[in-house]
């Protein structure tokens, strides 16, 4: 079964993009029905890393419900201007172990009226024999209240397009540009 959203986050595109690659908003958007927390060696990463990223999820903080493989893939686009997450997980342990197919998808790209904003397409598929119904209404439910804690915070999302993570190079190019110009002189 299926659970769809699909709506405009007031952000740029570049924003958004770098949003859904980080832990940190995965974590707030699941908050607080969900405490998530990382199993890797060193804790969460500022990005998520391709492949698998193991983590413990608690329903409300008390509630184990078990180990989950959250396996990162940005590989695949199907149209120009669209990028794309692609968790291709599973439950390991737990209630979690009870879902048999886990295929997420998040896109994002320019929204088509020019508005500067992000159209955000989300995409679950999930499968779970003879649960299948009970766990789609569940998840359909969570991902309408993640879908709203999306909107709300991504107005606060911002796109530093001269990031790079280096702090020394970042101040040298802010150095640069506040030299005079010698050659016009």
């Amino acid at each position: 079964m299926k659970v769809l959203l699909k709506f405009v986050l007031d952000c740029e595109p570049e924003a958004a993009w770098r949003a859904l690659q980080s832990p940190t908003v995965f974590r707030e958007v699941s908050a607080p029905l969900l405490k998530v927390s990382s199993r890797e060696p060193g804790g969460f990463q500022t990005v998520w890393p391709e492949g698998e990223n193991r983590v413990e999820i608690e329903a409300l903080g008390l509630v184990p419900l078990g180990i989950q493989i959250v396996d990162i893939d940005r590989s695949r686009t199907q149209h120009a201007g669209v990028r794309i997450v692609h968790d291709k997980g599973r439950g390991v342990s737990g209630a979690l172990k009870v879902a048999t197919t886990w295929d997420h998808r998040m896109a994002v790209a320019a929204d088509p009226a020019g508005t500067g904003k992000t159209l955000y397409r989300d995409r679950l598929i999930v499968k779970a024999g003879a649960l299948t119904p009970a766990l789609w209404a569940s998840l359909w439910a969570f991902w309408q209240l993640r879908g709203v804690r999306l909107q709300q915070l991504a107005p606060t999302w911002a796109f530093d397009p001269e990031f790079s993570g280096d702090a020394k190079a970042t101040a040298a190019r802010a150095a640069r540009r506040a030299e005079p110009d010698l050659a016009a002189e």
